[in-house]
C-alpha cells in the first residue's frame, strides 16, 4: 500500500481491509457512460490507491473558474496563516458556524489537516456564506489525498466548478434552502407513501427534508458515504437526490405510522440512516437509487432556480443566517368548514415547495359567497395556484390543486379549451386520503423529451422561466413543452366556461361542476388516471377555494 495515503487515517476504524487490485492505466479514457457504470458498481472500492488516483484525475477534469486556488496557493497561504501557531488558535470560518464536523476515520493529524483546509477555504473563498456539506466532503477527500495541498486543490475545483446545469457544493443559505425545497418536491413525487407518512406525523415536513444532505454526508457510515462520493464526483448533485430518495423509500419500508406516533421523525430518520447496514447493503441501496427515474439534470436545475426565486420573494438573501428563517406554515388560525388543520397540512405537503412557503388564504366559499359560478371566477381570478375543496351531501371530501389562474380560460375565446400544467392534481380526503397526479409523473416512460428540432418555441432560459411572465411560476420540469405526449387527452388539466368547470379529461372527467356549483360528477380520466373521487353523481354541500398569501 502507498504510504503517502495513510498518514491521515486511523486504520483500526476503516471498515474494509485493503485489497490488491490491478489498476488499468487507461481507466479514465473510457467513455463517461462506462465510467458511471464502474463507479455505481463499486469498481474504485477494490483499492485505496485506485480510488485516490481516480478521484484526483476526475476532479482535474472538472471545468472550473479561471482563477481557482491550487496546491501551491494552499502551501503559501497555510504557511502564512499558521506558521508556528497551532490550528486551535484559529477559529473555523463563519460559514461553518454550528455546522457538524464529521471526521469519519481520520486520525488526530487528519482532523488537524481538515480544520486547516477549511480555514484556508474561508480565507480564499470569501463568497461562501453557508455550506454545511463542506466538512464532510473535505474529510472524505483527505482519506484519498497525498497531502493537505492536494486535498485543498481538489475541493477548490469542486467549489469553483462552472459546468452548465451542474452543481457540486451549495455555498449560500439561499442555495442550500433551495436544494432542500427541491428535494421536498422530488420526495413528494417519487416517494408518495413516505411523504404522506412524514406529513401525517410531523408538523413541519420541510424541517425533516432540510436534513437530506446530512443523511448522505454525515449520518451514513463511512463505507456507504464513500460509495456515494464515488458516483457524486462523476454525476454531480443530481445523483445525491436519487440516493436520498432511495433512503427515504427504504425508511418507509421499515416503519409504520402507528410506530411513529409521538416520535421525533427527524431524529428517527437520522438514526435509521446511521444504522442503514441493518436494513440494506450499499449495493442494493445504489441499485434502488438508480432505479428511480428522475427528470434531466437541466430540468432539476431549473426547478432549483424556481425555488430560489420563491425564497428571494420571501425575503431570503444569499447571506442570510439559517436561524432567521422558518418555513413552517402557521395553521393555528386556519379555519375551514370542509377539512381539519391536520387534513390541510397533508394537502399542503403535496403542493410544490415554492408555494407551500405561503399560508393558505380563503378566496371563495359557497357558505359566504353563494352558489354562483360568476362569483367563483371573480373571487379566484388573479390567484395562481389555487386549491379547490368539495364536501358532498354524503360527507365525502375531495378536491384539486390547480396550477393556473382561472382567467386563463378567457384566452380560448368562445371555446372552452383546457389549460394548466402538469403540477395539477386531484385528491380525496374522506373516506380515504389519496392524491392522483398527472399520469406522466408516475409513468414518465409514456412521454419522451421533446427533441430540439421539434420544440414549438426555443428552449426557455432560466431568466424567461423565472421572470415576470404569466408562466413564471410553472414548474420547469413539468411544463408541457418538455414532453412529446402520445395524446392531447393526457394533458387536459382544467377548463372553465359559463356552463361550469371541468378538471381532468380524456375518456372522462375527474371532476365537473355545473353553473350553480350545486351538482357535480366524477369519473376516471386519462390525465390523472384516477378512480371516481366520490359518488359519481354528487350534490355539493360546501365548496371552498384557497389561495396563497403573497404568492
Amino acid at each position: 500500500m502507498d504510504s503517502s495515503f495513510t498518514r491521515f487515517v486511523d486504520w483500526d476504524r476503516m471498515p474494509d481491509p485493503e485489497q490488491q487490485a490491478h489498476i488499468p492505466r487507461d481507466i479514465l479514457s473510457k467513455p463517461l457512460k462506462e465510467l458511471k457504470k464502474l463507479a455505481r458498481e463499486g469498481y474504485w472500492a477494490a483499492s485505496r490507491a485506485l480510488r485516490a488516483q481516480v478521484y484526483h484525475q476526475l476532479i482535474q477534469q472538472v471545468t472550473c473558474r479561471l482563477v481557482t486556488p491550487d496546491a501551491l496557493v494552499y502551501r503559501d497561504v497555510a504557511s502564512r496563516l499558521f506558521g508556528k501557531l497551532s490550528v486551535s488558535s484559529h477559529p473555523l470560518p463563519e460559514f461553518l458556524e454550528r455546522c457538524s464536523m464529521p471526521t469519519y476515520c481520520l486520525n488526530v493529524e487528519g482532523v488537524t489537516a481538515l480544520k486547516k483546509i477549511l480555514i484556508c477555504i474561508g480565507n480564499l473563498f470569501p463568497d461562501i456564506t453557508y455550506s454545511p456539506i463542506l466538512p464532510s466532503l473535505v474529510a472524505l477527500l483527505l482519506h484519498y489525498s497525498e497531502d493537505e495541498a492536494q486535498c485543498f486543490e481538489n475541493i477548490s475545483r469542486l467549489i469553483a466548478s462552472n459546468a452548465p446545469h451542474t452543481s457540486y457544493i451549495d455555498q449560500s443559505f439561499l442555495a442550500h434552502q433551495a436544494s432542500c425545497m427541491t428535494f421536498g418536491d422530488l420526495a413528494n413525487k417519487h416517494c408518495p407513501a413516505a411523504h404522506k407518512l412524514i406529513a401525517s406525523t410531523s408538523e413541519n415536513v420541510f424541517e425533516v427534508y432540510s436534513k437530506w444532505l446530512s443523511w448522505l454526508f454525515h449520518d451514513l457510515p463511512f463505507n456507504y458515504a464513500i460509495r456515494v462520493f464515488d458516483v457524486y464526483l462523476l454525476e454531480g448533485q443530481k445523483v445525491l437526490y436519487r440516493i436520498a430518495l432511495a433512503l427515504l423509500k427504504q425508511y418507509k419500508l421499515s416503519v409504520t405510522s402507528t410506530e411513529l406516533e409521538g416520535t421525533d421523525i427527524k431524529a428517527d430518520l437520522q438514526a435509521f440512516v446511521q444504522n442503514i447496514a441493518e436494513h440494506v447493503t450499499v449495493e442494493k441501496l445504489l441499485e434502488r437509487a438508480f432505479g428511480i427515474r428522475l427528470f434531466s439534470r437541466k430540468e432539476i436545475w431549473l426547478l432549483q432556480m424556481a425555488n430560489r426565486k420563491a425564497l428571494m420573494e420571501k425575503g431570503i438573501t444569499m447571506v442570510q443566517s439559517r436561524q432567521s428563517f422558518h418555513l413552517a406554515v402557521d395553521m393555528e388560525n386556519f379555519s375551514s368548514s370542509i377539512v381539519t388543520v391536520q387534513e390541510m397540512r397533508i394537502i399542503w405537503s403535496w403542493i410544490p415547495e415554492r408555494f407551500s412557503l405561503f399560508p393558505p388564504l380563503l378566496l371563495f366559499s359557497t357558505s359566504e359567497d353563494g352558489c354562483s359560478l360568476q362569483r367563483f371566477y371573480t373571487c379566484c381570478e388573479g390567484y395562481e395556484p389555487t386549491v379547490l375543496l368539495i364536501k358532498t351531501t354524503e360527507g365525502e371530501v375531495c378536491g384539486a390543486f390547480l396550477s393556473s389562474d382561472w382567467s386563463e380560460r378567457k384566452k380560448s375565446g368562445a371555446t372552452s379549451g383546457f389549460f394548466g400544467t402538469g403540477e395539477c392534481f386531484v385528491f380525496t380526503v374522506h373516506p380515504e386520503t389519496e392524491r392522483y397526479e398527472w399520469v406522466f409523473i408516475k409513468k414518465p416512460e409514456l412521454a419522451k423529451a421533446v427533441p430540439r428540432s421539434r420544440q414549438r418555441s426555443p428552449s426557455p432560459s432560466p431568466a424567461s422561466l423565472l421572470g415576470s411572465s404569466p408562466d413564471s411560476r410553472l414548474s420547469p420540469f413539468l411544463a408541457i413543452r418538455h414532453f412529446l405526449l402520445p395524446s392531447k387527452t393526457a394533458s387536459m388539466f382544467m377548463s372553465g366556461s359559463q356552463e361550469g368547470i371541468i378538471i381532468g379529461g380524456g375518456g372522462g372527467q375527474a371532476l365537473s361542476l355545473d353553473a350553480n356549483l350545486l351538482w357535480g360528477h366524477t369519473e376516471h380520466c386519462e390525465t390523472f388516471d384516477n378512480p371516481p373521487l366520490c359518488q359519481e353523481n354528487f350534490k355539493v354541500q360546501l365548496l371552498e377555494v384557497w389561495g396563497f398569501q403573497n404568492a
